[in-house]
């Protein structure tokens, strides 16, 4: 409750737009010392340097920005929809000075077209992070948007691409969809990819989808290394060739 309160002076103090902005920077420079984030850290020490990452659900780009840093000899093309938070994607990408990031504005899924998506409100507080593709049986109160949807499989600069060299994706229970309409560049270069995944059926539908239709194992962080996931209690996964 008092974490919402100081977001909510915060959005009103600074604007919505700066608060994003500054909220991503803060958070930037403590990844790497934040234990929550030990399963991305991982990731990002196994991804290559020379090949292209893709970050989908880019958010406000607090993992475009150590992708992009990663990435030296690659690029990094990063996905987000939600107009506000690419506002201050935009502002992170010129405020690190990082050229090797595309950002793509827009939605994925499993067919083109558009998606209606909500920013949750909470007790008068944005959520950004929690954005998500709206539920039609659960409406609930925030900022509506809709927005146009593509396919992995249909980006011509991913088409193009030599090398895929490593997914981060985390879009709220939307996972399955994307994964669905990047079928064709899974298959082509079968990257390794890290995701959350909620304990429910679309879990059950992903796992089984990218281990019997594209052949990855699957598998979690226990802390030193990657061991296959057993029915664990995680929501961190990581998928590999």
């Amino acid at each position: 409750m008092f974490k919402n309160k100081v977001k909510l002076f915060l959005q009103k103090v600074l604007g919505f737009n700066n608060y994003l902005f500054l909220f991503s920077i803060y958070t930037i420079k403590r990844l790497y010392n934040n234990k929550h984030e030990v399963e991305f850290l991982y990731f990002l020490s196994i991804l290559p340097s020379d090949k292209t990452l893709l970050d989908i659900g880019a958010n406000i780009g607090i993992m475009t920005v150590p992708l992009a840093q990663k990435a030296i000899n690659g690029k990094v093309y990063s996905f987000e929809p939600m107009p506000q938070n690419i506002i201050a994607l935009q502002r992170v990408i010129k405020y690190y000075k990082l050229k090797n990031v595309t950002l793509f504005e827009t939605a994925l899924g499993n067919e083109p077209g558009e998606l209606k998506m909500v920013m949750p409100i909470i007790n008068n507080v944005k959520m950004q992070g929690l954005s998500h593709v709206v539920d039609e049986n659960n409406p609930e109160e925030g900022e509506h948007f809709t927005l146009p949807v593509k396919r992995l499989d249909d980006i011509v600069e991913l088409q193009n691409a030599e090398s895929i060299g490593g997914i981060k994706i985390d879009v709220e229970n939307f996972e399955f969809e994307v994964l669905s309409g990047a079928k064709q560049l899974l298959l082509k270069h079968k990257p390794p990819i890290y995701c959350e995944l909620w304990d429910n059926e679309k879990r059950t539908r992903t796992i089984d989808y990218l281990t019997n239709q594209i052949g990855y194992q699957v598998k979690i962080y226990d802390g030193e290394k990657l061991v296959p996931f057993t029915k664990q209690d995680v929501t961190n996964f990581f998928f590999v060739a």
